[in-house]
């Protein structure tokens, strides 16, 4: 595929969006469920990455069994129980319940019975929710969000994970644009966060010179809050601000998942998104971070080691994250001058993902802006390139819809560089 500074695809088929459900606290949670449905949707709902922090436990025998259980164990913050009982008798079971429970759990009934009074009688006997069977993993997740949910101190973020499938594919360069065309289009606070320590490309791309940011915060997780958040961010503009390192190697982090974890939590409680640009190289923390971001954008040049890459991080993630929309796939460096190359066409169909973007190589571009300390838009704003990463950036904050796409200047384009799944 031969492609100029004039030629970019962008994919304007939107993945339908995942469920905007924030992850749930660190809590106990023990499900006695009566059908095998209910219970299948638990066990599904437990690995989800929302729940990752809840330790859940599940069992069959519905309310009885619970009552059985709870009269020598304490209950846990939060009991699931299911019956198919009429109202009645559901009634006279969940008094007998409320005699073991400790003060402080919150209930959720899952009935098979859709009955407004059964509903009423239940919130007041003090039940925090009744759903009518049959609820999906999603749907239970949502309803614990919600028992769970703290409106005043929930995080206001969400996180924009970026990935190369190999080493110098470009990843950091396409996040950091990416962060800056959010923050400009849309005139909202960005924070992008380099968990490269040593080698780390954000200050060198945004022209900025950062202190040990990162670097500080990662080496003592627990004094990391918004005031001393704000001193260690360095800004760039009203709306966008980095966390990075100097780049030294004087000062050596061991990076630790919970260290990460902390830092990213503090960051979403203030800043709308937050773009994390990951090192390539694999490690607990890495994989933990991927699993429960938000989106997941992987950069891959087309060849055959970034293929084998891409292929394992994409499965890793569709076991993982079956209620999340599949990550974005930018192919990068297409028609690189005397490199073999496997077609967009051929990658993206090894793949089973159609790519939300192919970007050419654009050596001189790229380049002159690295060089520079700018963006692509700053520096040329009227490519092709800078309107991929503008609508790249609209995508994956889901402000983008295919009629919009289909009606923009890439147009022509699309009809003619669409990459089929066929």
């Amino acid at each position: 595929m031969n492609t100029t500074a004039q030629e970019i695809d962008v994919n304007s088929e939107q993945q339908s969006p995942s469920v905007v459900i924030g992850a749930i606290p660190r809590i106990s949670i023990q499900a006695f469920c009566v059908t095998p449905e209910m219970c299948d949707a638990t066990q599904r709902a437990a690995i989800d990455r929302r729940l990752y922090k809840a330790h859940v436990n599940v069992q069959m025998g519905g309310i009885e069994k619970a009552i059985e259980v709870y009269k020598t164990t304490p209950t846990p913050n939060l009991l699931i129980v299911e019956t198919n009982a009429p109202r009645d008798f559901v009634l006279a079971e969940l008094n007998n319940l409320a005699q073991v429970c400790d003060a402080g759990t919150k209930v959720m009934v899952i009935g098979h019975i859709n009955d407004v009074i059964l509903y009423r009688e239940l919130m007041n006997q003090g039940v925090s929710e009744y759903a009518v069977a049959p609820i999906g993993e999603v749907q239970l997740i949502e309803y614990i969000a919600n028992l769970y949910g703290d409106p005043e101190n929930s995080p206001v973020g969400r996180t924009y994970a970026f990935v190369g499938a190999k080493g110098g594919v470009g990843s950091s360069t396409i996040s950091h644009n990416i962060g800056w065309a959010i923050a400009e289009t849309f005139q909202e606070g960005v924070v992008v966060a380099d968990f490269d320590v040593p080698f780390g490309t954000a200050g060198l791309n945004f022209n900025q010179d950062p202190p040990q940011g990162i670097a500080e915060a990662l080496g003592a997780p627990d004094r990391l809050d918004a005031v001393m958040l704000d001193r260690l961010l360095t800004k760039c503009s009203e709306h966008l601000s980095l966390f990075a390192s100097a780049g030294s190697l004087e000062r050596q982090i061991d990076v630790e998942q919970n260290s990460v974890e902390k830092v990213i939590d503090t960051l979403k409680q203030s800043t709308p998104s937050v773009i994390i640009d990951l090192p390539h190289l694999w490690s607990p923390w890495v994989k933990h971070t991927l699993v429960t971001a938000d989106e997941i954008i992987i950069t891959a040049m087309p060849d055959l080691a970034n293929l084998r890459n891409a292929k394992s991080i994409i499965d890793l993630l569709r076991s993982t994250r079956r209620n999340d929309v599949q990550p974005r796939l930018i192919i990068n460096q297409v028609g690189t001058p005397k490199r073999p190359e496997i077609s967009p066409e051929d990658f993206a169909k090894s793949l089973d993902l159609t790519p939300t973007l192919v970007l050419p190589f654009e050596p001189q571009i790229f380049g002159q802006a690295a060089n520079n300390g700018q963006m692509i838009n700053e520096l040329r704003s009227n490519t092709k390139i800078a309107e991929g990463f503008q609508h790249l950036a609209q995508i994956v904050t889901n402000r983008a819809s295919v009629e919009e796409t289909k009606s923009s200047l890439l147009g022509p384009l699309l009809k003619k560089l669409r990459i089929s799944k066929e």
